[in-house]
């Protein structure tokens, strides 16, 4: 097999199996780190093995699979060029929700490691807006707050993971966003149209978002983010 080597962590969700095949497409040797790999997520057993030879690693798992500290000194033990984590635009805005401040933690390791590193911070999915719908549901109505988000299509926060995965670390953080800045409660409300869903979404600026009250900046990106191509609308057609 030619090509680089490439570990990414978090391959089987929904993210890293996209990223796998879009590092295979490129011709590279994309590896997801997983048990079926022979990697224990929980103690790191089998990972400086799999490191071996690896030009650079992306970790893409929603929740910390393995404990990070052990990733780092694998990492730095193998000699790897390049740590590429993803994370969320607006973590250091809104320390309030739990997995925001697991995320930040995240970024603190990656950037104190000494490896050279490319943070990726990424808008809601286009994928997640469900997740959202159903857990702002109260009987047959919908609450969620009006203010503007920037979701983005799984598939573009992959191209860009993987043009940062084939270029120089950047040892900084870039974000990525949707075409589109609309408010939360209308995408909400697209969504459920599209599924044929007869719940009502109500606007609601106190409505919580994990515990949080949203406003324009609370999950939008900064001034210079990349901006994904694929329009919420063509995202539901296709879907």
């Amino acid at each position: 097999m030619g090509g680089m080597k490439i570990v990414v962590i978090g391959g089987s969700g929904l993210i890293g199996s996209k990223l796998v095949n879009s590092f295979r497409g490129h011709g590279e040797q994309a590896i997801p780190a997983c048990p079926s790999n022979g990697v224990d997520a929980i103690t790191g057993a089998g990972l400086a093995q799999m490191l071996s030879g690896v030009r650079a690693v992306v970790d893409v798992a929603s929740s910390p699979s393995f404990d990070g500290q052990h990733v780092i000194e694998a990492e730095a033990a193998a000699g790897v060029g390049h740590h590429i984590a993803l994370s969320i635009v607006g973590i250091d805005r809104n320390p309030e929700i739990d997995y925001f401040r697991a995320k930040m933690a995240q970024e603190s390791l990656v950037i104190g490691s000494g490896i050279p590193y490319t943070i990726v911070r990424s808008t809601q999915l286009f994928e997640f807006i469900e997740y959202v719908a159903q857990t702002s549901a109260v009987g047959e109505t919908v609450h969620v707050s009006p203010a503007l988000v920037q979701p983005i299509a799984s598939d573009d926060v992959v191209a860009v993971l993987t043009d940062v995965a084939l270029g120089a670390p950047m040892n900084g953080t870039i974000e990525v966003a949707g075409p589109e800045r609309l408010p939360l409660d209308e995408i909400v409300e697209r969504y459920l149209i599209s599924h044929h869903d007869q719940r009502k979404v109500i606007a609601n600026v106190h409505a919580r978002y994990f515990g949080l009250e949203l406003n324009d900046k609370s999950l939008t990106p900064g001034d210079k983010p990349r901006i994904g191509s694929i329009r919420f609308d063509d995202w539901l057609k296709d879907t």
